[in-house]
């Protein structure tokens, strides 16, 4: 054995004494003792203060307590739940209990991202962590992926690799924006299901997950939620002392004087201010809901942050309101989610087909004034194009120009020389104006694709395009590549993404009032009347053809778009006015009036038109 001199062992204890946890510290008393935040993660970098997020630190004990084995937190944004969650998490096993640990991404991008910009920043300005991860050496198997300490690792993966939730002995799982994983790792199954299999044989296993949820009845941390504890972040009214949650239907205030916001308790009623509240955030606690079960969840909205007054969340919401009134639900969406913690239930969406059919007007022109741009999409079928041009103004207001049909073998020339006559008119807007479409997307789904490629190849200077539908939560559109057979752009559009737009817009509505006048309805859709322009029932038929449903894939819940009545499967309609919204996306035109300098866009009346009671004109 080897000796020590009495002085040096002296001043090992010292330091041992100095940087070792004392036994039974909870993770929220680690984190107020060593903790420091990194320049690069806080507003105000230095030592961490659990008082200034006191709502979480019964969630921080609640991780650090070993009898418990899973927490889940439902969280708003603007929390530091990364900070206070996650990376709190890792510094106090590294130091107080090493173990292997595994943190959980959504994608390896996302991984890689917080190693260099979240872990590496607290490795370095936490003293007590400083120098347990020795990156300098190459011998020391350290990447941006994996860290290496005595006693334990960090691993880090994306939830979209199978590969890096195989074969790792983890005791502690720290699984960061749930909502964001995938259904399915690769064809392996749900990523959370998969990553849980790798800490079963720890007794002492604990399982972490983080997230702000998404949409009902899909959002994974709202399921992890569901099966828990239940705890509400409630805190006292200033007046009564009543323990509340923070809820949005309590906060009030005038839309045009946001310098004054306050708060309604749910039991006295008296209305305090935003500070008023805050000072008695320090005795807030959480309330169960199922005390009696083993996994402890949280939920907490962003109205209890205090890096974020409650100014910002109101005018976020008054700026998705606006919105939600062009037609655009996607940012009230993530208002809720973010700011709310809520999820968005957004099931079994679909339109009246009847009462867009009753809503068509008389255009008493070709295009009406306020278009600004045609756009065109084409629907290919072995024996049939479909194709509608669009007209659109300001907000993407849209007017259905033209809906028509040409019959044939589209293996033949004939039928697509009918369609290329077809794009290549010219429509007169009301003031005399030429119009000619500006971009056009035609399916290469199906058994035509070639000859798709090949028309389109030989017009692309007039943006005609290929596209292929992709189905699931992708992105609306996609880079184009040229991996075909003619070497055409092919874009890749996602369905599901460009039919709940167009819903979220079939369901906008004009003024009530019918002397309003406006220079626009952001996102409304206009349909002409005249069996000429090709908007019969059928094709109203066909527009609503499809619904939004709950469905599941390999036990993991997913919406899907599907035909809502089996007896009537035609949803061309819906396709090809996809096809031209996409389009306008495509050829990235501003939808502003051009007017001259000083001079106000025309306006025009609008609200409920007066309607003839028969049928089809």
């Amino acid at each position: 054995m080897m000796n020590i001199r009495p002085e040096t062992r002296d001043l090992f204890k010292k330091i041992f004494k100095v940087l070792a946890p004392p036994p039974n510290m909870t993770l929220s008393e680690w984190a107020d003792k060593y903790r420091y935040l990194s320049p690069e993660a806080a507003a105000r970098p230095g030592r961490w203060h659990t008082e200034n997020t006191p709502y979480l630190r019964e969630i921080m004990d609640a991780i650090s307590d070993t009898a418990v084995k899973k927490v889940v937190a439902m969280l708003g944004a603007q929390l530091g739940k990364t900070e206070g969650l996650i990376l709190n998490t890792i510094g106090y096993y590294m130091h107080f209990d090493p173990s292997p640990i595994l943190v959980m991404q959504p994608t390896i991008d996302l991984g890689e991202t917080f190693s260099k910009d979240r872990l590496t920043p607290m490795l370095r300005d936490t003293p007590v962590l400083r120098g347990k991860v020795n990156d300098k050496s190459r011998s020391s198997g350290n990447t941006i992926l994996k860290k290496h300490f005595p006693g334990g690792h960090i691993a880090i993966v994306g939830a979209n690799s199978p590969i890096g939730l195989r074969s790792r002995p983890i005791r502690i799982l720290l699984a960061d924006e749930i909502d964001g994983y995938p259904a399915s790792a690769g064809e392996d199954g749900d990523p959370l299901y998969l990553v849980s299999k790798r800490i079963a044989t720890f007794w002492n296993k604990k399982e972490v997950y983080v997230s702000t949820p998404t949409l009902k009845g899909t959002s994974k941390i709202e399921r992890e939620y569901n099966n828990s504890t239940m705890e509400e972040w409630c805190v006292p009214c200033p007046v009564c002392g009543e323990l509340q949650p923070l809820q949005w239907k309590h906060v009030l205030f005038d839309a045009n004087n946001l310098d004054e916001i306050s708060y309604s308790c749910k039991k006295c009623g008296c209305v305090s201010s935003e500070a008023e509240w805050k000072e008695h955030f320090t005795e807030g606690k959480y309330i169960a809901a199922h005390p009696e079960r083993e996994t402890r969840g949280f939920h907490v909205n962003s109205l209890a942050s205090m890096f974020m007054d409650w100014k910002k969340i109101v005018q976020d919401f008054l700026t998705a309101n606006e919105e939600k009134k062009k037609g655009n639900i996607e940012t009230l969406k993530a208002w809720t989610n973010l700011n709310m913690a809520e999820t968005w239930a957004d099931g079994g969406e679909q339109v009246d087909e009847e009462a867009l059919f009753k809503r068509r007007e008389k255009y008493n022109c070709e295009v009406p004034a306020d278009v600004l741009y045609l756009t065109a999409g084409v629907d290919t079928q072995d024996d049939r194009l479909e194709a509608e041009v669009v007209g659109w103004g300001v907000g993407a207001e849209s007017w259905g120009i033209r809906y028509a049909v040409f019959y044939g073998d589209t293996t033949q020339e004939k039928v697509w020389n009918e369609l290329d006559e077809f794009l290549l008119q010219t429509f007169e807007r009301a003031d005399g104006a030429k119009m000619k479409v500006i971009c056009t997307c035609i399916d290469s789904g199906g058994h035509r694709a070639n000859n798709v490629y090949k028309f389109c190849k030989a017009r692309s200077a007039r943006k005609v395009y290929a596209i292929r539908g992709q189905g699931g939560d992708v992105p609306y559109i996609k880079r184009p590549t040229k991996n075909n057979r003619e070497k055409a752009y092919l874009f890749t559009l996602g369905v599901d993404a460009g039919k709940a737009i167009l819903y979220d817009r079939l369901k906008v509505e004009p003024p009530e009032d019918e002397t309003e006048e406006t220079e626009s309805i952001p996102g409304y859709c206009h349909f002409p009347r005249g069996r000429d322009r090709g908007y019969t029932r059928e094709y109203f038929r066909g527009l609503t053809a499809e619904h939004k449903v709950l469905t599941y894939k390999k036990g993991v819940p997913v919406y899907e778009w599907r035909i809502k009545d089996a007896a009537h499967k035609r949803n061309e309609a819906l396709d090809v006015r996809n096809y031209a919204t996409a389009a306008l996306e495509i050829s990235n035109v501003t939808l502003k009036k051009p007017n001259s300098a000083g001079a106000a866009a025309p306006k025009r009346r609008t609200g409920r038109r007066r309607r003839s009671s028969g049928g089809v004109i």
